[in-house]
């Protein structure tokens, strides 16, 4: 099993859905880092969503900080962030093992796991797992923004309606650090809300595409060519469940223009070299320029969904049909945000510490 990622600054998951407590540790981190409370209670907050378009789980999400900082700031030490489950309701997954949910991780568990998985809740493959990821990220976002770094995310698409893209992009990241659903465009939280409900009522779900920003990154953090920044956010990004992929810059659409249309002329403004357009993303060569950095993530539809569908019977080896029970989310893209901001920051951090130092960050 591979439940750790990152190189200086590395993190490591542990728990299931349904077990005792889910959690994270996270070695690399510098000393003397202040470690926000407050800001981290917020986050885990925004990981929930809103209560009318989300799961019915009613978990408090305390985090429980083991190790690694005292008087409120970091020791160097490994931190432990740990969370209890507390509102479980195993009892609505027990025909799964026996019959895995099409799109979801049971069959492929059953298969590398030998059906000595934990299966209640999707286990470790849970978005539940994302919690201890969003505690470790606030640490790393307030590390970054100390730094002058600073991480947003919206939701771009949602089914077939759309956001607005970024515009002013400080401005941008500030309004979505206070909003309830990411979005730039207030017409678009409605309708967004409306379509999820409406999927929600029929027993279905929805996906979307989340976009990232990153403003105030220095130029030359990436290592090419396998731990270049962008196969490095990737990497993260493919860890979230749901995402199925990834983009940076102008992304797939850059393979239909010409070279000389979508090349990121380079310009002067006062000292400091920047590029007039940025297509690319702010990334060249696996390596930060200075630019924003921006990318997209798809967000698949729930795979969890109320409508009966045809699946197998792993013991009998016959064909059979599944109707689902639990509290399932018609749509995770509203809560994903929190977690790909999170995640963008624990990549940025390891990076910037292999190219500074650990103490970059302190």
């Amino acid at each position: 099993m591979k439940n750790s990622f990152g190189n200086s600054i590395t993190v490591t998951l542990f728990g299931e859905s349904h077990g005792v407590a889910i959690g994270a540790v996270v070695d690399g981190f510098a000393p003397g880092i202040e470690v926000d409370e407050a800001f981290l209670a917020a986050q885990m907050q925004r990981r929930k969503g809103l209560s009318e378009i989300s799961t019915k789980r009613r978990e408090t999400d305390e985090v429980k900080i083991l190790s690694g900082v005292f008087g409120g700031k970091t020791t160097g030490t490994p931190i432990t962030f740990f969370i209890e489950n507390a509102a479980q309701k195993s009892a609505d997954y027990g025909d799964l093992h026996a019959t895995p949910r099409p799109s979801h991780a049971d069959y492929s568990a059953y298969c590398k796991y030998h059906g000595f998985e934990d299966y209640r809740g999707g286990g470790h493959f849970s978005g539940r797992l994302t919690a201890p990821l969003v505690a470790a990220g606030a640490l790393a976002l307030s590390a970054l923004e100390k730094k002058g770094i600073l991480i947003g995310t919206h939701i771009l698409e949602c089914a077939t309606l759309r956001d607005k893209g970024f515009g002013d992009y400080a401005q941008d990241i500030a309004f979505l650090k206070q909003a309830d659903m990411p979005v730039l465009k207030p017409e678009a939280r409605e309708q967004m809300l409306q379509v999820i409900a409406k999927a929600r009522e029929v027993g279905d779900s929805v996906g979307g595409i989340l976009e990232t920003a990153v403003i105030g990154m220095p130029a030359g953090v990436g290592e090419p060519f396998f731990d270049s920044l962008e196969s490095a956010l990737s990497h993260a990004m493919f860890s979230i469940p749901a995402v199925k992929g990834v983009e940076f810059g102008l992304g797939f659409e850059i393979a239909k223009h010409l070279g000389s249309k979508v090349n990121d002329p380079f310009d002067m403004q006062g000292e400091k070299v920047v590029t007039t357009t940025n297509y690319n993303g702010g990334i060249n060569g696996g390596i930060s320029n200075g630019m924003p950095i921006l990318f997209r993530t798809a967000v698949k539809p729930t795979p969890s969904i109320f409508k009966e569908q045809q699946t197998v019977n792993l013991k009998t080896r016959q064909k059979a049909t599944i109707k689902i029970k639990g509290r399932h989310d018609p749509a995770i893209v509203h809560r994903a945000r929190v977690v790909q901001d999170s995640l963008t920051a624990l990549v940025l951090c390891d990076m910037l510490a292999l190219r500074y130092g650990t103490d970059y960050l302190a």
